[in-house]
């Protein structure tokens, strides 16, 4: 697959179908920021740790999740399109508003 077909296909999933059955990034990665946050808080390090998670952070650990795929010997292209459609969810969260 090529970098253009990567590309395309990770514009297809974050810009289409994928949303309206998710509902938006933003919406979407807050809710799991949010679940991911409670579980890590009780499970992890205990009452009184701050945990601190947000929405780009969603898109950077799925990264990681891909990234543990991949280590792991998995040669699925669908992992490099989900890098790319993640990448280009979490930088869109992180930089809303920044040019504006």
């Amino acid at each position: 697959m090529t970098r253009k077909g990567i590309l395309d296909a990770a514009e297809a999933c974050v810009c289409g179908q994928r949303e309206q059955d998710y509902g938006s990034p933003e919406d979407n990665f807050r809710i799991i920021a949010e679940l991911w946050r409670q579980y890590i808080q009780t499970r992890c390090v205990g009452p009184g740790v701050l945990v601190d998670l947000v929405s780009d952070d969603v898109a950077s650990m799925m990264i990681l999740l891909k990234v543990g795929r991949i280590a792991g010997g998995s040669l699925s292209q669908d992992n490099w399109v989900d890098i790319a459609g993640y990448a280009a969810c979490g930088g869109e969260i992180a930089t809303k508003g920044a040019a504006e």
